[in-house]
């Protein structure tokens, strides 16, 4: 299969599987978040949330579409991710699935609500940085760029949630009249209908922005290990037919025309000439062919290097103000290089459909450790209906909201800090249970720095002990 040797199609069969593992115990370590407050208001049975909360999970799999995944490709630089070695390939995404499972099988264990979007990410980075270490890398360390945008984003939507659910806990004090809902939920009897409906809309919500969002993630991990392993057949999206990208390539090369290298500063000649020596590439390429079936199976993962390379240093060029170009000339060529991207950027339905079905049925397994953690120990209170609905629906729409922008987001984060804010508008900062709070802020403060020391080290060890 894939023209691969035997035993290094058991090694891709392994990462595919310890991939689908990673989105597995993803589901279980993450499934509290959606049906905590669910099952802890007696709004559903237990096994009727995590069975509902999987199949929510399921379809934002299936619709969440390729932005997140894409972000976490190309967290990674690009050398990386154009090195056609499969041992390479095997080692780069055996270690950061590796120790992002660990990481999240360990605090699940100890119950707590630690993020996987964190593990993952972080196992991503400590393989870049790793990889820059290597002799003649010659590499930068990151994509810093979108490395930045990433924590940007891990970082501010956990602060959002926290103060979203404050003021809407208000809002809900000031007009809702039926005071029922800020009360604990009774051990055995279900809530009264409206606010049930309100939560199972609640947990639905959260459950299928998880879907989108985290199972993004898993895409996107399984797209580096196919790419990372059989660059060649998964180089470039078989629907489409490379040789329609030469309109967008020839609309490249006459805005590149306009330029006057000696006009430009040093390192923006050094970018021009890069740029212009891989359009070259590709018009070497396709030089001649007026068939797909003319292109050669080695030339598809030629043209995926060129186009990558290409974005990353149109990128940069394009970013100098300085750059003599209109604004309608700025605007052609991004539109160029986009659309060449849709040749690179894509997964095919069969990895998506992996994903949703290994995040779905992880949902239905696990989640007793962390709902009561959620439920009771949070605060020094029990979770009020009041409280377990702002906190979802807050964390849905900022869930929701990252979906859209193409960047990840911490579910686990983000509830545990909508909770926070609902125990704090509760009662003030005092309602706080202040030994969980510091024990999840620590998994929060500890998962980055963990999980790129262990993807790092492991990286260096299987590139050591693997042929070169």
């Amino acid at each position: 299969m894939f023209g691969l040797e035997p035993h290094v199609l058991l090694l891709l069969i392994a990462c595919l599987v310890a991939a689908c593992a990673f989105e597995f115990v993803n589901g279980f370590h993450d499934t509290a978040n959606a049906v905590a407050t669910v099952i802890y208001t007696n709004s559903l049975r237990p096994w009727v949330a995590v069975v509902w909360s999987a199949f929510w999970n399921f379809v934002g799999v299936i619709a969440g579409g390729i932005g997140v995944a894409m972000g976490i490709v190309y967290l990674l630089p690009v050398e990386s991710l154009v090195d056609q070695n499969v041992y390479h390939g095997i080692a780069m995404v055996g270690a950061l699935i590796v120790a992002a499972i660990i990481w999240n099988v360990g605090t699940w264990y100890y119950g707590l609500p630690s993020s996987s979007s964190h593990a993952l990410i972080g196992s991503i980075l400590g393989v870049g940085i790793a990889f820059s270490l290597l002799p003649g890398s010659g590499a930068s360390a990151v994509n810093w760029g979108k490395a930045g945008e990433t924590g940007l984003a891990l970082l501010v939507s956990p602060l959002f949630g926290f103060s979203l659910t404050i003021i809407l806990m208000f809002l809900l004090r000031r007009f809702v009249q039926n005071k029922t809902i800020f009360k604990e939920p009774h051990k055995r009897k279900p809530p009264p209908i409206w606010i049930r409906m309100i939560l199972i809309a609640t947990c639905t919500l959260v459950s299928y922005f998880h879907g989108s969002n985290d199972g993004q993630k898993g895409v996107g991990l399984i797209m580096l290990i196919l790419i990372g392993i059989v660059p060649v057949h998964f180089a470039l999206n078989s629907k489409l037919n490379p040789l329609d990208m030469r309109e967008s390539l020839t609309r490249v090369e006459q805005v590149m025309g306009k330029l006057n290298a000696a006009e430009l500063s040093e390192a923006d000649r050094k970018l021009l000439s890069e740029v212009r020596t891989q359009t070259t590439n590709l018009d070497q390429i396709f030089a001649g062919k007026t068939d797909v079936k003319q292109l050669p199976e080695q030339a598809r993962f030629e043209i995926r290097k060129s186009i990558l390379l290409l974005y990353n240093r149109a990128k940069k060029l394009t970013a100098s103000e300085k750059l003599p170009l209109s604004s309608a000339d700025r605007k052609v060529y991004e539109d160029s290089i986009a659309n060449m991207r849709t040749f690179t950027d894509y997964a095919p339905w069969q990895v998506s459909l992996m994903v949703a079905l290994s995040l779905g049925i992880g949902t239905m397994i696990g989640w007793q450790r962390i709902v009561k953690t959620i439920g009771e120990r949070i605060g020094k209170e029990h979770l009020t209906y009041a409280q377990g609905a702002s906190s979802e629906l807050v964390a849905a729409a900022m869930i929701g909201a990252s979906t859209g922008f193409g960047l990840p987001s911490s579910t686990t984060h983000v509830l545990s800090s909508a909770i926070a804010g609902s125990m704090v508008a509760n009662r003030g900062i005092k309602n706080l249970n202040p030994q969980m709070v510091r024990n999840i802020a620590l998994a929060w403060v500890l998962t980055l720095p963990v999980t790129m020391v262990l993807s790092g080290g492991l990286f260096l060890l299987f590139r050591t002990i693997m042929p070169s």
